[in-house]
């Protein structure tokens, strides 16, 4: 059994703690400073959430910092995720389940967010974190026209945590999926601007990209 744990934390400062581990029976807590990207190019619910131990740390970059080799985590827009919000992914995978737990604080109030596990890591740019993880994969899918088609885009085959805060910014999600991600093919969580949508077409579009974390999956 897999647990892991990320926190995304919108601060003022410019250091962070993030912290990992990867083997089983092991847990792994990202505890990150986010900060706006650099200017250069650079609710599903389930019993018996985990309750994650504390497990590995980086720096995160600030606007006019190089990019590092380190974890990332970006918000891309303040007011939808201000400095000061934090969020929190759980992740624990067992007898080829997962179960992926999501908690924000501080986020704006009283809004929608779409919330999506994406293939790769997160970048000074919203783009940078890559289409949704697919456990099967969309063959009609290309980089350029990510997938669509609700038989692929849908809460079964990706990892879904939509959510809308309440006054205080304040949301939790959680997701079960009968399958374990494959190695080294999802990196990061991104929050976009709306719920998820399901029709053809559209299937799995949540507007723009707001925030994204590092997730180590």
């Amino acid at each position: 059994m897999n647990t892991r744990h990320t926190t995304m934390i919108a601060a003022v400062s410019l250091a962070a703690l993030v912290a990992s581990g990867c083997s089983d029976d092991e847990a792994t807590t990202d505890d990150a400073t986010v900060e706006t990207p650099p200017l250069t190019t650079a609710e599903t619910t389930t019993d018996d959430i985990p309750t994650p131990a504390p497990g590995m740390a980086g720096a995160f970059q600030v606007p006019g910092e190089p990019v590092g080799d380190d974890d990332n985590a970006f918000t891309y827009d303040e007011a939808a995720v201000p400095v000061g919000s934090v969020v929190t992914v759980d992740s624990e995978d067992q007898d080829g389940r997962t179960t992926i737990t999501l908690d924000a604080t501080g986020l704006a109030p009283g809004r929608d967010f779409g919330v999506h596990v994406h293939t790769l890591p997160c970048g000074p740019q919203p783009s940078d974190s890559g289409p949704h993880y697919q456990n099967d994969l969309d063959p009609a899918a290309t980089p350029d026209a990510p997938s669509t088609d609700p038989a692929y885009a849908n809460p079964q085959n990706e990892i879904w945590l939509d959510v809308t805060t309440d006054e205080t910014g304040a949301a939790q999600a959680s997701t079960t999926v009968d399958w374990e991600f494959r190695e080294d093919e999802a990196n990061s969580v991104v929050l976009h601007a709306q719920h998820t949508m399901t029709g053809p077409g559209e299937a799995g579009m949540a507007g723009e990209r707001l925030a994204c974390i590092d997730t180590d999956f």
